[in-house]
């Protein structure tokens, strides 16, 4: 669906600028865009490599292991159907730190292997499980504290106050986190 948008977006927005005779404008931001995103994932990039680099350091130090024993008992009232002790736990721990953070791409494949090990645990393979359900919403709506992705982008853009992102993202992404796992909770009685 989003492809369809984007695509929406891209063929109005050029046949504006061709009716209208802005060859120049259209012309400029298909030769910069290439190089915009580049210096965009080149400026990105160091950063997404340090804190991979710091999750996974932490994964084999045990420390994301003590976390997860830390935040287990939340994580087995949010996710009953599956057994305590189980790898899944240790998944979403990692997936909700990294979150925390505010660190999506380093979150991504931790929410993967927490969703393939919550499968394996799932009878109907074809249909999500609960918690397979539970886990998209906090990931989706998961609590930010630290923002370090946008605030590497507004310190990429020149912004005069990068960090003053921070409230706001922590009350939105927890008024959002409560909202969504209440309406979660209300759906799943039904």
């Amino acid at each position: 669906m989003i492809n369809k948008l984007w695509s929406f977006l891209i063929i109005t927005g050029s046949f504006y600028l061709i009716i209208h005779g802005r060859f120049d404008i259209l012309n400029k931001q298909i030769l910069s865009s290439g190089k915009v995103t580049l210096d965009l994932i080149i400026q990105i990039f160091p950063l997404i490599s340090l804190w991979l680099g710091i999750m996974n350091i932490a994964k084999k130090s045990g420390l994301l292991d003590k976390i997860s024993k830390f935040i287990e008992p939340l994580l087995v009232k949010l996710f009953p159907e599956i057994p305590e002790g189980h790898e899944s736990f240790e998944y979403i721990s990692s997936n909700i730190i990294a979150n925390v953070f505010g660190l999506g791409n380093a979150a991504t494949p931790f929410g993967i292997k927490a969703m393939q090990s919550m499968q394996s645990l799932n009878k109907d393979k074809t249909v999500a499980s609960r918690s397979m359900i539970t886990f998209l919403v906090m990931n989706t709506c998961g609590i930010t504290i630290i923002p370090t992705m946008i605030i590497s982008l507004r310190m990429l853009h020149k912004s005069e106050s990068p960090s003053s992102i921070i409230l706001p993202c922590m009350v939105v992404s927890f008024i959002s986190l409560i909202f969504g796992l209440l309406i979660d909770r209300l759906w799943a009685k039904k």
